[in-house]
C-alpha cells in the first residue's frame, strides 16, 4: 500500500511520496482532518470540538477525535467516557504500540492521554520533544478504521505542539474558537496569521460564551463585550461560523454523560455545522 493512500491530502499537496515528511495513520484511513484552535486556553476549544463532532456524527459521518491538548486533555470528560481506558496492543513491530480508541454513545472514536494514564488527574510533567512525540504517536498509531472526519482538539498557543500538528499532520483546515473580547481576539489573531503563513485554510470562528439567555424574558445579554460576534470575526478577518451561549444545561449533560443527545436536541448548535459544511 502506498503511503499516500491513507493521507487526507492525497492528490492535493503536490509532494512526492519518497520525500514527504507528512505523517499518515498506520491503522486506518482518514478522509478529512480538521484542527480546532484557539491561541489561548479557557475559550471553549474542546466544547467547539465536541459540538462539531457530535453534529457531524448525527449526519451519519464516521468521526474521530484526537485530543491534542496533551497537558490539559478534556475530551473524555466532555463525552462522559473519562472512567474508561483505551486499550494498548502490540503494533507492527516490537517497538510499536497500537491504541484502540474509546467510543462515545453515538460512536465517535476518541483518543486522549487521559484515556491512557491510570488516573485522569495524573499530571504530565514532560518537556517539548516528549510531548510532541506522544501527540504524533497517538495520531499515527491509533486504530481509526475508516473515518470521514478526524477532529484534532489542538493545544493552545503557537508553540511546539501546535507547530507539530500543522507541519506533520495533513490538515484540510482549521476552525477557530474564541470568546468575544478584544484581548482574546488579539491573541487568537496570532493563530490565524500563523495558519495563513503555513498555507492552512481557516474556515472561520466560533464565538463561544457570547451571551446568556435571560430565564425570565428570554432576551440575549452579552457577557464579555458589547461588540457582536460579527464585529469580532471581522477583526480576525475570517467568517463567523456561530455565536454560542453560556449553557449551564450543557455542563450538566456533560457530567451526566448525555451531552450528545442534548446537543442534537437543540437548534442553537446547528449553525456550527451548517456554516462549517458550507465552507469545506
Amino acid at each position: 500500500m502506498s503511503k499516500c493512500d491513507n493521507c487526507s491530502s492525497k492528490g492535493k499537496c503536490g509532494n512526492k511520496e519518497n520525500t514527504c515528511s507528512v505523517l499518515v495513520p498506520s491503522y486506518g484511513r482518514i478522509k478529512n482532518i480538521i484542527g480546532v484552535m484557539s491561541g489561548k486556553g479557557g475559550v471553549g476549544k474542546s466544547t467547539v470540538t465536541g459540538i462539531l463532532a457530535t453534529k457531524l456524527r448525527s449526519l451519519g459521518y464516521k468521526v474521530g477525535i484526537l485530543d491534542g491538548d496533551i497537558t490539559g486533555p478534556s475530551m473524555p470528560r466532555f463525552f462522559g467516557i473519562n472512567k474508561e481506558r483505551a486499550q494498548i496492543l502490540s503494533g507492527k513491530t516490537q517497538e510499536e504500540a497500537k491504541f484502540l480508541p474509546v467510543e462515545t454513545a453515538t460512536g465517535i472514536k476518541v483518543i486522549s492521554l487521559n484515556l491512557l494514564t491510570e488516573e485522569e488527574e495524573q499530571p504530565v510533567i514532560w518537556r517539548g520533544p516528549v510531548l510532541t512525540g506522544v501527540l504524533t504517536q497517538m495520531y499515527r498509531d491509533t486504530e481509526w478504521g475508516e473515518l470521514d472526519y478526524l477532529l484534532i482538539d489542538m493545544p493552545p498557543g503557537t508553540g511546539d505542539l501546535a507547530l507539530t500538528v500543522m507541519q506533520s499532520i495533513p490538515l484540510n483546515g482549521i476552525v477557530i474558537a474564541a470568546t468575544p473580547q478584544d484581548m482574546v481576539t488579539m491573541i487568537v489573531k496570532k493563530v490565524v496569521i500563523m495558519a495563513q503563513k503555513m498555507n492552512i485554510k481557516v474556515y472561520g470562528v466560533v464565538e463561544n460564551m457570547a451571551y446568556i439567555v435571560c430565564g425570565d424574558c428570554g432576551k440575549k445579554q452579552n457577557v464579555f463585550s458589547k461588540k457582536s460576534g460579527e464585529e469580532q470575526a471581522k477583526n480576525l478577518g475570517i467568517p463567523l461560523l456561530a455565536e454560542l451561549p453560556i449553557d449551564l444545561d450543557l455542563v450538566e449533560k456533560m457530567e451526566a454523560g448525555e451531552v450528545e443527545e442534548y446537543i442534537n436536541s437543540l437548534e442553537q448548535y446547528n449553525s456550527v455545522l451548517t456554516n462549517f459544511m458550507r465552507l469545506v
